[in-house]
């Protein structure tokens, strides 16, 4: 049987990355537990198109409704291998760092938590509040990982597609599912 990861989607900008994650899941095999926000849906239109979101869907194992607690992503009985949340808003992180599991995707992170699971969160807002600092110490104290989606500029990307992937890699690297999919830094000479 393939790994299950989570993957949820807030609606923070930065789809693409969902897209890019989710394409590499199925890539290596693993099953894919989605769960999106409205405002994802809303951004995954406005920053891809209209087909964005059957695109992502497509490559989900399984799709569950953002209000639906009783999903079994919801259990630390589901056997899962982790959680990515790509992008993830300023206003999710808050509510998984202060335990607000008053949605599907929150819940599922803080299940993530309580069970020492993998927590990657793509953490998309700039510049950053205190707030938002203080959240993601809360979070990495709890045993999350925040990855900012920053681009490897090492690498001399052509293009945003490029720079997401690269991202999508080192977030799927932190759940050691496979082994290493992003480029790895490399001295000339």
């Amino acid at each position: 049987m393939s790994a299950r990861v989570i993957l949820g989607v807030s609606g923070a900008s930065g789809a693409v990355l969902a897209l890019e994650v989710a394409r590499l899941l199925a890539r290596i095999g693993v099953q894919i537990d989605l769960t999106l926000s409205p405002m994802a849906e809303r951004t995954l239109e406005l920053e891809i198109g209209p087909e964005a979101y059957a695109d992502l869907v497509a490559l989900a194992t399984r799709l569950h409704g953002i209000r639906d607690l009783g999903a079994s992503i919801a259990s630390g009985s589901c056997p899962v291998a982790g959680m990515i949340v790509a992008p993830c808003s300023m206003r999710s992180l808050a509510a998984i760092a202060h335990g607000l599991d008053d949605n599907l995707l929150t819940r599922a992170a803080g299940v993530q938590l309580k069970e020492r699971r993998p927590l990657i969160l793509l953490a998309r807002e700039a510049p950053l509040t205190l707030a938002h600092l203080r959240n993601m110490v809360a979070v990495t104290e709890m045993g999350g990982t925040i990855l900012p989606p920053v681009p490897a500029f090492y690498l001399r990307p052509q293009t945003t597609l490029e720079i997401a992937a690269q991202i999508a890699a080192r977030a799927v690297d932190l759940l050691r599912l496979a082994p290493p999919q992003a480029a790895a830094w490399d001295t000339p000479g």
